[in-house]
């Protein structure tokens, strides 16, 4: 279908406003934040790669294309929330992707996480058909997406990110202009780096806690109160005690983020020894069948190398 075919599809008579948007990726995390922004009273068209997700948002008053192309054609800013970057590039460049449909000064946003160097690259590319690539990296997880709390951290030109603030304040709460393009990835993958550190540090504090025979849910609510608090400890914490591992943030897409990680470290000659570890461990749990398991699973791992059974399948003290 060419573009006069999409145009008519949509039954636009004229150019579309500068701030149509659109959103491509209804996962997870892309559905709720897309309910988010046509809430707003945003004007929005959709597209999954699996049709029957777009549903609830076509109920919601949402338009849904048929593609990428359509979703460009029909906005002038594009939400972009898949799993890696071979899933952005397909969305981008592909066949029926956003650049055969893009206007000169639209706007694409990638909420998801991509590499930094893929990031800017893409941004090229992009730039040469007059349009602008930000990336827009999130945490929070379903919950910040659901309620509009996620931290944002966005790399792209600062004209760029002060026309787009309007709309990520609908999607986030502490919502970080990091530097250039690329820069929002990098900060994720830092954030990546700290989480997967703490998810160390408390699944071995509870497995040591049960080791000794000390009740860990009684270590943790000690924990809480002093220097060794955190979100980790609080939210992941009290999954691995119950064995709650419904996602939340699936192992496979952190062990994803690991790997951008350790491939960004290694080009920069950088040691980065628990974010190596953390891999390891991710690779591990997820080759034991937790691929869609939430990555708190972890503590999973820990327990099996310490010849413990799961802490939901032992009686507490």
């Amino acid at each position: 279908m060419d573009n006069l075919g999409l145009i008519l599809s949509f039954k636009f008579t004229e150019v579309p406003p500068m701030d149509a948007v659109g959103y491509v990726g209804l996962g997870v995390m892309g559905a709720p934040m897309a309910l988010n922004l046509l809430r707003a009273g945003h004007p929005l068209t959709v597209y999954n790669r699996t049709a029957d997700r777009a549903a609830p948002l076509a109920e919601a008053g949402a338009s849904v294309a048929v593609s990428p192309q359509a979703v460009a054609v029909a906005s002038r800013i594009v939400f972009v929330n898949v799993s890696d970057d071979a899933a952005v590039e397909e969305v981008l460049f592909g066949p029926s992707g956003l650049v055969h449909g893009l206007a000169a000064g639209s706007m694409v946003v990638d909420m998801g996480t991509t590499s930094p160097a893929a990031t800017r690259r893409f941004a090229e590319r992009l730039a040469v058909q007059g349009a602008t690539l930000l990336d827009a990296p999130v945490s929070g997880g379903e919950a910040g997406a659901r309620a509009g709390t996620l931290s944002i951290m966005v790399g792209g030109p600062a004209d760029a990110y002060r026309h787009l603030l309007p709309l990520l304040r609908v999607l986030g709460s502490n919502i970080v202009h990091v530097g250039d393009s690329g820069a929002g990835q990098v900060a994720k993958a830092c954030n990546q780096i700290v989480v997967s550190a703490t998810l160390m540090g408390v699944a071995e504090a509870l497995t040591f806690a049960r080791r000794q025979g000390v009740p860990p849910q009684h270590v943790r609510a000690a924990l809480l109160g002093g220097f060794a608090y955190s979100r980790i400890l609080e939210v992941h914490g009290e999954r691995m005690l119950k064995g709650d591992f419904d996602p939340g943030f699936r192992a496979r897409l952190h062990q994803k983020d690991l790997g951008i990680v350790g491939r960004e470290a290694q080009a920069l000659d950088l040691a980065l020894p628990a974010s190596a570890l953390a891999a390891q461990l991710m690779n591990a749990l997820v080759a034991a069948g937790h691929a869609e398991a939430d990555s708190s699973a972890l503590v999973k791992v820990i327990e099996a190398l310490c010849g413990m059974p799961a802490a939901t399948d032992t009686p507490p003290p």
